[in-house]
């Protein structure tokens, strides 16, 4: 009798169990691990720049290069939280880069620190194995604001800098995927008027000041001030409930990209906050590679009859 009430036991939880099992959440994938941690791509005063490095497990002299610039409103984050390390399972060599924060150097450190990885990147291209002539960038708020910068800056002197060396490379890039970044802190401080009272805001702790004390910094550190018709294609990606950064600097960013007759898309998530999790989904995964993959792929060579 004990033997068959134990039976019919067993029977009654065996289902429970195995819907359990069938419905469990499956487990989330390890997140990417640097193929390279902490490589030193500069050294300000005592203080050394690292960046890591995303390789992929197959690589040639073709595997294109993008660069991510954390975000963290210029005075926090770091390169640990690398947002596109997924591209490295997709054939791109991917690099993390530190910056200076701001508060320990104000702007233009922060250019000059990206500019500067760049540049290294580009001299070590032979040495990891990635093709130092193909190379995006790709950043998130504060980040996406230093990418934008990078992709309408190349040649100014005053923002190009020193740091690291390497001269001889160039610190260009060919394609930006700016996701929520600041492009004019002018039009900003119109959208946002109380920050311009604010010592301790974000953009015066970036610029030693508030932009209406510093308006000549804050026009350089605008990308909007920098187009020219040399200038990066353009991926950005906004949220229209963004309640840090208003979406009306990127319309005003694309609509002057148009005017330049350069490259550009602006993808709106409805409903999006600042920094939305809808630009980490699968369908703007998708629209990034396509991205990249149109501006730093090799274009196919014709088949010779």
């Amino acid at each position: 009798m004990q033997k068959t009430l134990t039976l019919m036991a067993l029977i009654c939880i065996m289902p429970t169990t195995i819907l359990a099992q069938a419905t469990k959440a499956p487990a989330k994938a390890a997140a990417p691990v640097p193929t390279h941690r902490n490589l030193v791509y500069a050294t300000v005063g005592r203080t050394d720049l690292h960046l890591d490095l995303y390789l992929p497990d197959k690589r040639d002299a073709q595997t294109p290069l993008v660069v991510w610039i954390h975000g963290g409103g210029w005075r926090a984050g770091n390169k640990d939280s690398c947002s596109i390390a997924w591209l490295a399972g997709k054939g791109y060599a991917v690099a993390s880069v530190q910056y200076r924060l701001s508060d320990k150097a104000k702007f233009p450190a922060q250019i000059h620190d990206c500019k500067g990885a760049i540049r290294w990147l580009r001299a070590n291209a032979k040495k990891y194995g990635y093709n130092g002539e193909r190379v995006g960038a790709a950043g998130i708020s504060a980040g996406g604001h230093l990418v934008a910068l990078l992709g309408t800056s190349g040649g100014l002197k005053e923002l190009e800098g020193e740091v690291g060396g390497n001269a001889d490379q160039s610190s260009r890039v060919q394609a930006v995927l700016d996701m929520c970044g600041p492009s004019d802190f002018l039009l900003r401080n119109q959208l946002r008027p109380a920050e311009d009272k604010g010592a301790e805001s974000p953009v015066a702790l970036l610029l030693g000041g508030t932009v209406s004390e510093k308006t000549d910094l804050a026009r350089q550190a605008s990308p909007v001030q920098h187009l020219s018709k040399d200038d990066a294609p353009l991926l950005i990606y906004h949220g229209d409930k963004d309640p840090l950064v208003d979406l009306k600097e990127s319309q005003h960013l694309q609509v002057l990209y148009k005017k330049t007759g350069l490259e550009v898309a602006l993808e709106i998530i409805p409903g999006g906050g600042h920094v939305p999790k809808e630009f980490f989904d699968q369908s703007r995964r998708d629209l990034a590679l396509k991205f990249f993959n149109q501006h730093l792929r090799p274009v196919p060579r014709p088949v010779t009859p």
